[in-house]
């Protein structure tokens, strides 16, 4: 039942604040809340074993706010790194491809999610795939070097910096 209310309140949020608010009730008209409620309950309903999969961490609000602190601070310094070192690459031609595998030794679905999608939005980078069984993720790198490969899968800073520790901060 908790994971059918959160789940129907996260999207009734999502709804509000997709929707135009042309109403004199709040910001929305009446049609519209009764609308954004019924679709959130049929949501709800439908979602609620996808959405939080029992599993209701998420909720926690310092695990926003770290996520939040995430955005903002590391992966935003890490694609702007990320950015200057591509276009350097592009410019200079020296650019060695090739597939990595790390080892994040992260435990859930979200933790190794919100990692690979931080990768995958990190320019030069591009998680490939994922081995299900021990978490590893294998990983598109634009540059990779010798030195890094000695060390792989146990040291991942050289393809992913400081994410997967952030990833297990705010997802376990």
């Amino acid at each position: 039942m908790i994971t059918f209310l959160a789940t129907a309140i996260c999207v009734f949020l999502l709804y509000l604040s997709l929707t135009r608010a042309s109403g004199n009730l709040l910001l929305w008209s009446k049609e519209e809340l009764i609308f954004g409620a019924v679709l959130s309950i049929i949501v709800g309903a439908i979602a609620r074993n996808f959405f939080f999969k029992g599993n209701l961490r998420m909720l926690n609000p310092k695990r926003w706010f770290l996520f939040i602190i995430y955005i903002v601070g590391p992966f935003f310094w890490g694609m702007a790194k990320a950015n200057i070192d591509v276009a350097y690459r592009v410019i200079t031609g020296k650019i060695n491809p090739g597939i990595v595998k790390i080892s994040p030794k992260l435990k859930t679905d979200l933790g190794i999610t919100l990692l690979a999608n931080s990768i995958t939005l990190t320019p030069g980078t591009l998680s490939v795939d994922i081995d299900e069984k021990t978490n590893d993720l294998y990983v598109h790198w634009i540059a990779v070097k010798e030195e890094a490969l000695k060390k792989m899968p146990r040291d991942y800073e050289y393809v992913c910096a400081k994410f997967p520790e952030w990833a297990r901060r705010v997802a376990e």
